[in-house]
């Protein structure tokens, strides 16, 4: 399998993702004050965000971003989640995936981590 092109977008920011990309929402959550039915998506794979502990033990706290980050990626290497993550490279075919989230921090998000696995996941 050829390395996918996979970028991260903010859900918030204004700017336009480009068409023709394989859409997916990582976060566990709806994100807050966005309605549904004004956000662009092709997936939504709960599974592959952050366990409710893990992403309440980190609360988006920067010191934190090292161990979270190790703990995530630990998650993603389990078998549910490694079967998801071949899952959504399936569908998204030969397009380029957008991960969209709607953390603050665009350098200690949790999709920097997801990006990552799916890579792997691509070789």
């Amino acid at each position: 399998m050829e390395k996918p092109n996979i970028e991260l977008h903010r859900v918030y920011d204004h700017s336009s993702v480009a068409p023709g990309r394989y859409r997916v929402l990582v976060d566990r959550l709806w994100p807050r004050g966005v309605r549904r039915e004004d956000l662009a998506y092709d997936a939504w794979p709960k599974d592959l965000a952050p366990s409710t502990a893990l992403r309440q033990w980190f609360g988006h706290r920067p010191e934190r971003w090292a161990e979270f980050h190790k703990r995530y990626a630990e998650e993603l290497r389990q078998d549910v989640q490694r079967q998801a993550l071949a899952a959504l490279l399936e569908d998204a075919g030969h397009r380029p995936i957008t991960l969209l989230y709607g953390a603050k921090d665009p350098e200690h998000n949790h999709a920097r981590v997801l990006r990552e696995a799916l890579l792997r996941a691509a070789r």
